[in-house]
């Protein structure tokens, strides 16, 4: 069955049991098909709805439309017959032939003309139907009972393939051998010897059992507990060969080993949990490491001599890896440290050669597939507009414009860009510009924002930069400007949940006619019917607040394929850009401008918290306000609210009675949200306490104290937005870190706030500490999981950076032969990421 029909079928079923919500699949429906479009189509081709199936556009569909959709698919997928034969035997996969000493990626030329050939075939000799492959159920193997499977499933184990590649996340290091007259307290060693005697024990009341057992050398004798392991007494009679590895702990001033791991030793037979580098993997309830050890060495010397080797040799040896049968050996028993780190260099490079071919994979369907819209404008408009601003451009702002613009008139594909700043360095300004160059082409301009205030911000700004331009006049909800190098009045609209029925229907009357050149609004923008005909460039700021089927539903309010921007406030490493972000391209803004202000950042000890409080009542005396953030709680937003409601009420009663507090958390309406940030921007409000919501707010030029509760449960990337939300005016401001116990990591990510300004290099250290699925503070979905790859393998990444583009320049395709073994392995890949987000 092929890849994308064994996915699709899956996420069907899910979509039909979620209420066909467009939520079974990252990327929504819509992205699934791009994905998958070529196949599909040749599956449908014949049908005279086959446009209707294949055509992206299942996230504007009603929900009765959604439903049939499915159903058309069901049916259709239900006459594609599963195959029940083994790879020897399974249907000649189309690849092209391989290419000739000329035709090698370097010589710049194509490969030559398909034919087919089973893949399996040259892999692997036919096998009889109850053979052992490396796509057969694990319960396959001899060593693994049914309830062993369902246990292995757990761990996401459920064919012998899985089995070889659940890698060990350690390695317990007992490789050093002694006797047992050299043993001494708190060694890992390993002794061999032969058993005296074993019995089982007692052990206190509850009727719980032990193994004590004693181990002789010529050296000497040692005594062994096995707690909670009565039945290993039977298990080692007098006489028996015997290894053990462990920590040798002390009674009675003599060495012992209590639960030890061990080995029956016997010829032919190899030791799997002592005398060495031993595995360690992550296991589930029921399963132990012994079991998962012998398993994995099962698989082994059944199945890993038929992995295929996906890198042309010549590429393995240019690069320096091990073959890829090697490297799965050492990854699961090294011989030594220094096997283990080479076996997991090949594994790692593997895994992120993948990823980037997937990545480039789907970001050249997607150029192929959809044509955009060219806009031209006047280098002289663009010159004239930026030589009105009250302040220079910065040269990063000026370099991610002239990358914006680029792509802007190139056409297609649509731009599909991500512009990364830090708070304030002048991201809106450049967006702002951009999307007056699209509207001076006729086109019209969106920006979505996740915040009625924020959007209100936005407007207010635009009004604000256009109005040093040119006249300007403002009603409800609308700005008229009159630019002299425009030619024509321009239009400018503010449509949030809010706004009132009037005003609503007009924004969208002059939307849907293409006579509102920008639209500035929340997710109102993909509501309500809103339609905007001519759309050219849709932005979204904060990106992580969005996700993909919100973008997706905002770029379909046109007839046209728009280009998109989205904005984010938390810059995005090096490492992550090259990976979950290698469809996008980006422009970085990685310098402030001048006269920005430097916040000054102190981490107070428990014993300074009346102090604190007594420099917040002095800012507040000065006429100044602050922010007082509440800790994460684990990741609990009801646990959230609490500690906030609490910590409001406790300010109010005992610390600060006679100023104004306000509450703001996320189980708030968006009204109510607005209404609190209101009150503060126009400073009715003296102290708002807050969760990590503030994380994306508004500016309040007033607010110069930013103090964060549990400062050490945040990550950097989130404590330097905390700290964003002040400084934005004349005054002096503050960044107070209070923490009372944090961990080692905790005290990490404090010092390091404190005395680095640059969020560029603290979002290079967060992601050291806290790894990508917590980068932006919370599990985002859509981020694969890697096995063997760290994010910190930056030589590794570019390595695999490197030899992705230089296989796709030659083969985008991947249908050469020789790249057939990657094709599937990609495949793979994408179908294992789709369940997992799914």
């Amino acid at each position: 069955m092929p890849d994308w029909v064994r996915a699709l079928r899956n996420i069907l079923e899910l979509e039909a049991a979620n209420g066909f919500n467009d939520k079974a699949v990252i990327g929504g429906m819509d992205g699934f098909v791009r994905q998958w479009a070529e196949s599909m189509a040749a599956r449908v081709k014949s049908l005279p709805e086959s446009r209707s199936l294949i055509r992206p556009g299942y996230s504007a569909m009603s929900v009765p439309d959604r439903q049939e959709w499915v159903g058309q698919w069901r049916n259709l997928l239900d006459d594609v017959e599963p195959t029940t034969s083994s790879p020897a035997q399974s249907e000649p996969a189309t690849r092209a032939k391989p290419p000739t000493q000329s035709e090698q990626p370097n010589s710049g030329k194509r490969p030559g003309s398909p034919r087919k050939k089973s893949l399996s075939a040259q892999r692997s000799p036919k096998t009889s139907p109850a053979a052992v492959d490396l796509d057969s159920p694990v319960s396959s193997l001899k060593r693994v009972t049914a309830k062993q499977a369902g246990q292995l499933a757990n761990l996401g184990v459920a064919t012998v393939r899985d089995l070889l590649f659940h890698f060990p996340h350690r390695y317990d290091d007992f490789s050093r051998k002694v006797r047992i007259a050299e043993l001494w307290p708190h060694q890992e060693v390993t002794v061999e010897g032969r058993i005296e005697q074993a019995r089982e024990i007692p052990l206190g009341r509850r009727q719980r059992r032990a193994t004590e057992a004693t181990l002789a050398d010529a050296t000497g004798q040692v005594r062994i507990t096995w707690f909670g392991q009565g039945y290993l007494a039977k298990s080692l009679p007098p006489g028996a060969a015997v290894a053990v590895s462990g920590k040798v702990d002390a009674f009675q001033n003599r060495p012992v080993f209590e639960s030890p791991e061990y080995d029956i030793l016997r010829p032919g037979q190899p030791a799997l949990n002592t005398g060495r580098l031993v595995p360690v993997y992550h296991l589930t309830a029921g399963l132990t490491g012994r079991t998962l050890r012998t398993q994995t060495w099962q698989a082994l010397e059944t199945a890993a001599g038929l992995l295929p080797e996906p890198l042309p040799e010549a590429t393995r040896k240019r690069i320096g890896l091990l073959p890829l049968r090697e490297a799965i050996r050492r990854a699961h028993y090294p011989g030594s440290r220094e096997q283990a780190d080479q076996a997991r260099r090949r594994l790692a490079f593997d895994e992120l050669l993948t990823l980037q071919l997937s990545v480039l994979s789907r970001r050249q369907r997607e150029n192929m597939a959809v044509e955009g819209v060219p806009v031209d404008f006047s280098p002289e408009f663009l010159r004239g507009l930026v030589s009105l601003l009250p302040f220079e451009l910065t040269g990063a702002q000026l370099r991610s414009l002239e990358e914006i613009l680029a792509d802007l008139r190139r056409g297609t594909p649509p731009m599909n860009r991500l512009l990364q700043g830090e708070v304030g360095s002048g991201k809106t300004v450049v967006v702002l510009l951009a999307l007056l160059m699209a509207i001076a082409d006729r086109r019209q301009g969106a920006i979505m924002v996740p915040t009625e205030v924020l959007a209100e911000q936005h407007f207010q700004t635009v009004a604000k930069l256009l109005g040093g331009m040119c006249d300007t006049t403002q009603s409800e909800n609308l700005l008229t400007v009159y630019l002299e190098a425009l030619g024509r009045p321009m239009t400018v609209g503010l449509l949030t949940g809010s706004t009132r029925a009037r005003p609503r229907e007009r924004l969208k009357g002059l939307a849907s006619e293409g006579t509102l050149d920008l639209l500035i609004g929340t997710h109102a923008l993909i509501q309500d019917g809103v339609e905007m005909p001519r759309l050219g460039l849709a932005v979204m700021d904060e990106q992580h607040r969005f996700g993909v089927n919100q973008r997706s539903a905002l770029r379909q309010r046109s007839e046209d394929n728009p280009h998109t921007l989205v904005m984010s406030a938390t810059p995005i490493p090096r490492t992550l850009q090259l990976t979950f972000f290698g469809d996008l391209e980006i422009s970085t803004i990685d310098e402030l401008p001048p006269g920005r202000q430097e916040i000054v950042t102190r981490w107070a000890d428990p014993d300074k918290r009346e102090a604190v409080y007594e420099f917040v009542r002095r800012q507040v005396g000065d006429g100044r306000q602050a922010f007082v953030v509440c800790p994460l709680i684990d990741e609990s937003e009801a646990l959230e609210v609490k500690a906030a409601t609490d910590e409001r009420r406790r300010l109010a009663s005992e610390v600060f009675p006679d100023l104004n507090l306000g509450l703001l958390h996320g189980r708030m309406s968006s009204a109510e949200k607005d209404k609190v940030m209101r009150s503060f921007r126009d400073g009715d409000t003296d102290v708002l306490v807050t969760t990590a919501v503030v994380e994306v707010g508004i500016d309040v030029p007033n607010a110069t104290v930013m103090l964060i509760e549990g400062a050490d449960r945040f990550g950097l990337s989130q404590l330097h937005q905390f700290r964003g939300r002040v400084g934005r005016g004349e005054h002096r401001s503050y960044c107070i870190l209070m923490s009372d116990d944090p961990s080692e990591t905790g005290r990490e990510r404090l010092q390091a706030l404190e005395s680095t300004r640059d969020g560029f290099e603290l979002a290079e250290i967060d992601l050291r500490l806290r790894g990508p699925g917590d980068f932006f503070g919370t599990r985002q979905s859509g981020l694969p999981s890697l096995r063997m790859a760290r994010l910190t393998d930056l030589d590794i990444l570019e390595l695999a950076r490197d030899e992705a583009n230089r296989i796709m320049e030659w083969d985008p395709g991947l249908e050469a032969e020789e790249h057939a073994v990657l094709a599937e392995q990609v495949a793979r890949f994408t179908e294992r990421v789709t369940v997992e987000i799914s």
